[in-house]
């Protein structure tokens, strides 16, 4: 079953991180992305940009509407995510918890429509 961990972070949080900061940050994903392959379970992984260079697009209502930046205003925002092939959500869960941003900000776990 694949799972998506999706990453949500404070943008605060991140505000004042240095350049060594960073390359940190870096260290510890790159860590948790080797531990994701050396069992098997790596499907996809990617950062996003930040959530201000967002464009947004519905067709509600009839009509096309496009609008620079985040659908809403949240004080939280979808950061990067992951996806996973493993058995079931415990094993999910597991692995969302080993994730780096599970300590600094949350991890949403969605089971795939498509298995």
């Amino acid at each position: 079953m694949r799972y998506t961990f999706l990453l949500y972070t404070d943008p605060a949080d991140l505000a004042d991180m240095t350049p060594d900061d960073w390359a940190a940050e870096k260290q510890v994903y790159g860590a948790y992305i080797g531990s994701l392959k050396e069992a098997g379970v790596f499907v996809d992984t990617d950062w996003l940009q930040p959530v201000d260079t967002a464009t947004t697009l519905t067709l509600k209502g009839g009509s096309r509407q496009v609008q620079d930046g985040p659908f809403a205003e949240t004080k939280e925002m979808l950061g990067g995510y992951f996806v996973i092939s493993v058995p079931d959500l415990d094993a999910a869960l597991a692995w969302a918890e080993k994730c780096p941003a599970a300590k600094t900000g949350k991890v949403e776990i969605r089971a795939s429509a498509m298995g």
